[in-house]
């Protein structure tokens, strides 16, 4: 089997791969839509609006929260938190709860020593072999 094949019968089978992240398979693709990896965030500066990929490993929407729609993207560098406002939730909220990989937009938020992302734009990210 190919190594997208390995990691397609891992996810497939167990939810995981214990291996290579599918997304790593994809890096070179999001490199030409400028996505950056998680890891290269931490030094980009507070403000920026940039473009990451991941798969989506949670969708949170406490009811506290005043409508607002936490996601939380994984790449083979890290995780990333996004939040999502009751405006593009209304625009996005379909794509995100039917992908399990998602291309988002957004500004960069850095506080504490956190670094999250007030999406913008989402859409969803098909992986291909």
């Amino acid at each position: 089997m190919s190594t997208w094949d390995l990691v397609c019968a891992d996810l497939w089978g167990t939810g995981i791969s214990l291996g290579t992240h599918a997304i790593e398979l994809v890096r070179d693709h999001l490199a030409t839509l400028d996505a950056l990896p998680v890891a290269a965030l931490a030094h980009v500066p507070h403000g920026t609006h940039v473009l990451v990929g991941g798969a989506l490993t949670h969708r949170q929407r406490p009811p506290a929260a005043g409508g607002v729609t936490f996601l939380n993207l994984e790449d083979e560098t890290g995780m990333l938190s996004v939040i999502v406002s009751p405006g593009a939730w209304n625009r996005y909220g379909k794509i995100a709860q039917r992908s399990s990989a998602l291309l988002v937009r957004g500004i960069l938020e850095r506080d504490r020593g956190s670094i999250n992302m007030l999406a913008d734009w989402i859409d969803q990210f098909t992986f291909a072999g």
